[in-house]
């Protein structure tokens, strides 16, 4: 192998291992705040999307969370259980599940409205440099996407 070769393999030249081990690692920091609010980190971005938009069908939801079916249906039946969400098939097309925010669920948004702040002052970035972070991981998504 070439010098070249053996480079490219370096695990400190990979763009991949710092972005998961980043993502690790900022998830493992959302843990405390939601564990106060009864969420997991996947249960905490779907009602992100659902506080946004209080009813929506569970594919639109997995479009806008990159979760396929297969993971995004625990976690529905899980937030339609704990009482913050509701699931009805569509009267106009059964194929289409239908996820509306209950009461309930309206006023977790309350509860939860100082994560990011709270999340925001764990992480060693000022503003500007979050800013330019996630729209480059934004650029980077929707270039995969294409």
């Amino acid at each position: 192998m070439d010098g070249m070769s053996v480079d490219a393999l370096r695990l400190d030249n990979q763009l991949c291992f710092p972005l998961y081990a980043c993502a690790r690692e900022v998830v493992r920091r959302y843990k405390p705040f939601l564990d106060a609010l009864d969420l997991t980190y996947t249960q905490y971005v779907t009602m992100l999307v659902l506080w946004e938009c209080p009813r929506l069908t569970s594919k639109e939801i997995g479009d806008r969370l990159h979760l396929d079916s297969g993971t995004l249906t625990p976690v529905l039946k899980r937030l339609d259980e704990k009482g913050l969400v509701t699931r009805a098939r569509d009267m106009m097309d059964e194929r289409n599940l239908v996820v509306a925010l209950t009461d309930r669920g309206r006023a977790l948004r309350d509860e939860a409205a100082d994560i990011p702040a709270r999340l925001g002052a764990c992480l060693p970035l000022t503003g500007e440099e979050a800013e330019a972070l996630r729209g480059l991981l934004r650029k980077l998504l929707d270039g995969m996407e294409a």
